[in-house]
């Protein structure tokens, strides 16, 4: 691979795991994500991947008017690169978590590899005296379902992602999935640059250690050859698996749909602050941040004037 000048820091702001009670920071309504999108950016990160929420009772929703609110919102505070989800919810059908990636066409839109189980029941224990109703079942039932990332579903996201020039962000949570997005490069349906954000740490896919970060590296260059990578971790692992990343060549994600926390026992306030310590941690390892403009060369987008919100 060859070596990039400048590290691209991400902020995941919500996502469709963590529940409002989990943490009196969490942005769970429209305009607390926007918000948190914007510091996050102003803070640092170079792109924002942003899922929506419903504004009544703060839970998961593929509701179209909601995503476009929100990053038309971002859009005209910012000029940071919006990730927009296509994986919505775990409960969610393919169509309605491609919708938003149709609708609004963004630069940059999630592309789960394939199939995981994605639990994260046990939050629920936490939850003593919860604000909604949903959150507690909604936690629970993760236990039953599984996150369904079908080669026919695959195929049908990458088809649309390439006549609208949206480029895919690759959720790889376990090694499998690199073999996954192989097969379709072979069929043609995957253009360089291709971009893997390795997702790791969710019960049910791969642990979050250093030597399976290395191992999912070393198969993506077998498999794939050329590739832009940023890492993930859920909980507690974040920091020091995206540390890890950064020492290897690749990018750092962060932000509250991945850990609540700044560091043990002490919530963080924003993304915005996850996203300052990511900076300066790479900062101290003679690393450049890259602007979102840079991002945008760096991982071949079509350019913010060209979406459709």
């Amino acid at each position: 691979m060859a070596k990039q000048n400048k590290i691209i820091i991400t902020a995941a702001v919500t996502g469709a795991t963590h529940t409002p009670s989990l943490s009196p920071y969490f942005p769970s309504t429209p305009d607390q994500i926007i918000e948190d999108a914007v510091k996050a950016h102003k803070a640092g990160a170079a792109v924002v991947h942003v899922h929506a929420r419903d504004p009544k009772d703060c839970s998961p929703t593929p509701d179209l008017g909601v995503m476009k609110e929100i990053v038309t919102s971002i859009k005209q505070q910012c000029n940071a690169v919006v990730c927009v989800t296509t994986g919505g919810a775990v409960w969610m059908s393919s169509e309605q978590r491609l919708a938003p990636a149709v609708d609004l066409q963004p630069e940059l839109a999630s592309c789960n590899a394939g199939s995981v189980n994605f639990v994260f029941a046990d939050l629920a224990a936490k939850l003593e005296n919860p604000k909604y109703d949903w959150e507690i079942p909604y936690l629970k039932r993760t236990n039953e379902l599984v996150f369904t990332n079908t080669f026919t579903g695959l195929e049908y996201y990458l088809n649309t992602m390439n006549e609208h020039e949206i480029r895919p962000e690759f959720e790889v949570y376990d090694v499998g999935m690199i073999n996954n997005i192989a097969y379709f490069m072979k069929k043609g349906l995957v253009q360089k640059p291709v971009y893997l954000q390795f997702v790791m740490g969710i019960l049910g896919g791969i642990p979050a250690t250093v030597d399976n970060l290395v191992y999912l590296v070393k198969t993506a260059r077998e498999q794939i050859g050329d590739f832009v990578w940023s890492c993930a971790a859920a909980g507690k692992a974040q920091f020091p698996l995206v540390t890890a990343a950064l020492t290897m060549g690749g990018n750092a994600r962060v932000g509250l749909e991945d850990n609540l926390y700044l560091k043990p026992g002490v919530l963080a306030k924003s993304s915005a602050e996850q996203v300052l310590q990511i900076k300066e941690i790479a900062e101290r390892l003679g690393l450049e941040i890259a602007s979102s403009d840079e991002a945008r060369q760096i991982l071949d987008l079509k350019g913010i004037d060209k979406v459709n919100y």
